[in-house]
């Protein structure tokens, strides 16, 4: 790594360390109007991306707004700071949204993240809304297998501290992982979840926007 990636890798750090201190925990909304799922999907190269956004009805899952832009990486990969590559182009997708979302779903995590400050965090700071990741995999922790039904779940641990959950979505299938980003409580979070994913493992939310941007880079 040269001096210029290990200048702003450092920059990075101190600025989440910034972020890190006005993330607020709980109080997350009983009953949100609209769910917003953001991805980002890259291409080839690795360097160009599509972020998306897609704003459903919290009520019946219909799309009320979608969202879309294309750009680059705006950051290096470096493991724990993955946030700082996609952030950029979300807030621009976010911004171009007509429907104010109520909660943003992210496709990853929160405070299930080596420095407590994942991409779910990131993006709840900077933008003062409602936040969660539910990962497709962990990226810290451990647990037990949830059972076998819908709606089980089991405590996310890492380092003696729950940072998660691992919850079924379906019966027969894999769990997902879900953590808290900003203003969100966990119970609320694996709730709205279950809620998002009535028909399949992954919430409409996050597959709705993973095709958003799939789409956008043919």
């Amino acid at each position: 790594m040269d001096a210029t990636a290990l200048y702003g890798e450092q920059e990075a750090l101190a600025t989440q360390d910034a972020l890190r201190s006005r993330l607020i925990l709980g109080n997350g909304p009983t009953a949100p109007a609209t769910v917003a799922g953001l991805d980002v999907a890259y291409h080839e190269d690795g360097v160009r991306l599509a972020a998306a956004v897609v704003v459903l009805d919290a009520a019946d899952l219909r799309v009320r707004d979608t969202a879309v832009v294309r750009g680059e990486a705006a950051f290096p990969y470096v493991p724990g700071l993955f946030a700082f590559r996609e952030v950029p182009a979300l807030l621009e997708a976010l911004g171009k949204l007509t429907v104010r979302p109520d909660v943003l779903v992210c496709d990853g995590h929160g405070l299930a993240h080596p420095r407590r400050f994942g991409l779910a965090c990131h993006l709840g700071v900077l933008t003062g809304l409602s936040s969660y990741g539910v990962g497709k995999t962990p990226l810290v922790g451990t647990w037990e297998q949830p059972d076998d039904r819908r709606g089980a779940r089991a405590d996310l641990v890492d380092a003696g501290e729950t940072v998660g959950a691992v919850l079924r979505t379906r019966q027969g299938v894999k769990p997902v992982f879900v953590s808290v980003g900003h203003r969100m409580d966990l119970d609320g979070a694996c709730a709205l979840t279950l809620r998002l994913a009535s028909r399949f493992r992954l919430p409409e939310t996050t597959r709705l926007a993973d095709r958003a941007c799939r789409d956008a880079l043919r």
